[in-house]
């Protein structure tokens, strides 16, 4: 059996091509397979670092909001109560304005009645002296 020179020319050859193939097709798109490869597992590293701080953020932004939520009914209660103990004070001084008011009335009406029941008295002495004399034609005593 002879070997033919031709069937060793294309085992050459196709070992020739493949060696170039792989130095010069396979090995660089490997390399850039590669490369996409790294380049999306960065990517999804950095989405899913984005996504954590973004949760992380609204979370702090829900419990400051919830913070001042609170502050603020804190503050609108401190008001109210201030309110409301301001109108207390204010309702008990004016009742005891009140009160002073209608008992210097009541004292005035007092002193006045019994300025008027002298007056009557003192008159219904006079007239019924007057009317005696009258009755009498004399000065009664």
């Amino acid at each position: 059996m002879s070997l033919d020179l031709s069937v060793l020319w294309v085992i050459l050859s196709v070992l020739v091509l493949a060696a170039a193939l792989q130095h010069f097709l396979f090995k660089p798109l490997t390399r850039v397979m590669r490369a996409r490869e790294e380049a999306v597992a960065s990517a999804r590293a950095l989405a899913a670092r984005a996504a954590a701080e973004a949760r992380r953020a609204t979370e702090e932004y829900e419990a400051k909001t919830a913070a001042a939520r609170a502050s603020l009914y804190r503050e609108m209660d401190e008001v109210r109560r201030n309110a409301l103990e301001k109108r207390s004070t204010l309702v008990a001084e004016t009742r005891r304005e009140v009160e002073q008011e209608r008992a210097r009335a009541a004292e005035e009406l007092r002193t006045s009645a019994e300025a008027a029941r002298a007056r009557l008295a003192a008159e219904a002495h006079e007239l019924g002296l007057a009317v005696a004399s009258r009755l009498l034609d004399r000065q009664a005593s």
